[in-house]
Parts: C-alpha cells; structure tokens; sequence
C-alpha cells in the first residue's frame, strides 16, 4: 500500500526533472518566446498549475509523515539498543527495523526532492521571464522591428497564470475606464460651470429657476 501511495511521487518528480531539462535546454530567442507566451496564457495549463499546487500540499503532508516515521524509528532503534535484551539486535527483528527504517528514509528523501524541485522549477521559470523581458528591452533600445508587436505586449503580460492573469488584467482594465470617466466627467462638470459663469455675465437680470 505504501508504495502505490508513492509511486505517483515518484512519476511527478521525473516528471519535474523532465520540464526543468526542457528549461535549460537553450532554444533561439523567438522560439523561446513563442513557448512561454503559450504557457503564460494557456487556460488548460493555468489548471494545471492549479491542479499542481493542491498535489504539492498532500506531497507536503506525506513529507511530514514520513519524517515523522524516521522519527520513530531512530527511536525505537535507540531504546533497543539501550535495552540489555540484546537478541533483538540479532535475526529477523533487526532487519525489519532496519528495513522499516530505510523505506521511511526513502519516502523522506522522495518527497523532499520533489517538493525542493517545486520550488526550483517556479523560481527558474520567473528567472527565464524576467530574462526574456530584458532581452525585448534590449531589442527595442537597439531599434529592432520585430521586438515590438503583438508578441512583445503578450511577454510583457506573462507570467499571470492564465485565467487569473486574465482576470488581473481585466480588472486593471475597468480601473483605467472608471479613472476615464471620472475625468470626463469632472471636465463635463467644469465646462458645465463655466458656460453657466458666462450665461449670468451675459444675463445679469436673469435669475435661475429654484428646484422644488
């Protein structure tokens, strides 16, 4: 039972390894572009991400666990040691203590990695944003065509996680209307004012009608 438990640690953390390879791999700077722009705003891998995250924290309480198993272990091979009884050292007692002690070992080391690789990989991919970014910058300083267009704005935007991005976006967006409004319509409100200042100039005996 505790092996199918683990085993699916063990396939995300080869699966981690492979992704952080597919990181390092130096790939043209278009093509490098292209592909993070795609993670960045894909939806699917916006779930998956999420997707990802609940799995890291069931990784973490089987870390805990297993940390706790060696714990245990460590103990109850001290108290065994201590003990004048020493034929439990000897024969099957020894080796499945010992044997329990290196599963749990195991599982420790296992999700450890896995969850150390987690925090690698997120830190190698903002890495690589923030790289990319300069990288535009610097094309658009020297006057390149082709670091300014559609592609130059979506890698300015990445890194928002998809359908959250989108939605920090969106909202962003709202922000800049509503600012908008506001300013027309205290430009409305002052012009407003100064064409009623220029009425009473002109109509001095004129007095404006009270509201009832």
């Amino acid at each position: 039972m505790p092996s199918l438990i683990y085993a699916p640690v063990f396939a995300l953390l080869v699966f981690e390894m492979s992704i952080f390879g597919l990181l390092i791999v130096p790939l043209p700077y278009t093509l490098k572009r292209k592909l993070f722009t795609f993670v960045s705003e894909n939806p699917l891998i916006a779930k998956l991400q999420y997707g990802m995250k609940i799995t890291f924290i069931f990784i973490l309480i089987l870390f805990i666990d297993s940390v706790n198993r060696v714990y245990s272990v460590q103990v109850e091979l001290a108290k065994t040691k201590s003990s004048q009884n020493s034929a439990m050292l000897e024969g099957s007692g020894r080796m499945e203590v010992q044997a329990r002690k290196f599963y749990s070992q195991r599982n420790m080391y296992l999700c450890g990695f896995t969850l150390f690789l987690s925090l690698i990989l997120n830190r190698t991919y903002v890495l690589i944003l923030d790289t990319l970014r300069l990288e535009e910058k610097v094309k658009r300083y020297e006057g390149d065509p082709k670091a300014s267009g559609k592609d130059s704005d979506k890698l300015a935007q990445a890194g928002g996680a998809g359908e959250i991005g989108k939605l920090k976006n969106q909202l962003a967006q709202k922000d800049r209307d509503i600012e908008t409004l506001k300013k027309q319509s205290e430009g409305l409100s002052r012009e407003y004012g100064n064409m009623a200042d220029q009425y009473s100039k002109q109509n001095p005996d004129s007095t404006p009608k009270k509201d009832r």
